[in-house]
């Protein structure tokens, strides 16, 4: 495994010399697209780390968890980990904290760790990852694709739960 790196690096340049293709010009060119592909990501990254921040401080995630447990216990999540499903489509390393957090309080063995860390791990940030998407592509229309991840999200946590439960 450890030679497909250097199989394929050396495939490229053999491509490129057969078809005479100026490797470093093309590289070049390629750190600038994404050098302007990464500015234009700027505001927008922003804006979503602003909007995890404002919710965390504002008190509407705490009064969301609160709001959302019976509902979650009644899907079969734990009402400990409402607080990590809140977080998780917003920040890897916010949620990546409560996960922690579980871990530290319950142990490693229990239950709702297990359901936490399969959840972390089977999860994106969602928001995260559409900004990056969508800004490249120039998608205007952005909410039915992240309210039907969100969807799934939901759908992986409940089975997420269901198989931890079993095993």
């Amino acid at each position: 495994m450890a030679k497909v790196i250097p199989v394929l690096i050396i495939f490229i340049i053999t491509f490129a010399v057969f078809k005479r293709i100026n490797i470093y010009k093309s590289f070049t060119a390629g750190v600038g697209e994404a050098r302007d592909f990464i500015l234009s990501l700027i505001p927008t990254l922003c804006a979503v780390f602003m909007m995890c921040e404002l919710m965390e401080s504002s008190g509407i995630t705490a009064f969301l968890t609160k709001a959302l447990s019976p509902t979650l216990s009644f899907l079969g999540i734990p009402k400990e980990l409402a607080r990590l499903i809140l977080i998780k489509p917003f920040s890897g390393s916010g949620s990546l904290t409560f996960l922690t957090d579980i871990i530290n309080t319950y142990g490693a063995d229990h239950y709702i760790s297990r359901c936490a860390c399969v959840l972390y791990g089977s999860s994106e940030t969602v928001f995260y990852i559409s900004a990056v998407y969508f800004a490249k592509v120039k998608v205007k229309g952005i909410a039915l694709p992240v309210i039907i991840v969100l969807f799934c999200f939901l759908l992986s946590a409940i089975i997420a739960c269901m198989i931890c439960k079993v095993l």
